[in-house]
């Protein structure tokens, strides 16, 4: 019985994770970056490391919130699109 149950936490976990990665995915496929990068890996990479070094220096105090505001921006555009009260932001 307690195999059953651990072995029932590990799969959850394992689908709470693998659902984050879809989920991060996603994001990168909704802020235009497969296309933008012809579904270059290396450039998408390496985009996300310039952001994480941006978000390690001194600078994140600045960066953080303006970042924030774009992705809110991003998806109420997304949502007031989908119900046709407005035009996305591009």
């Amino acid at each position: 019985m307690q195999r059953r149950v651990a072995h029932q936490a590990n799969q959850d976990v394992r689908r709470a994770r693998t659902r984050q990665l879809i989920e991060l995915g996603g994001l990168v496929k909704k802020a235009g970056l497969v296309e933008l990068t012809r579904d270059d890996r290396n450039t998408l990479l390496g985009g996300l490391l310039m952001l994480a070094e941006l978000l390690q220096s001194q600078r994140r105090t600045a960066s953080l919130p303006i970042l924030q505001r774009k992705g809110r921006r991003a998806f109420r555009g997304d949502m007031e699109s989908s119900s046709g009260d407005a035009d996305a932001p591009w």
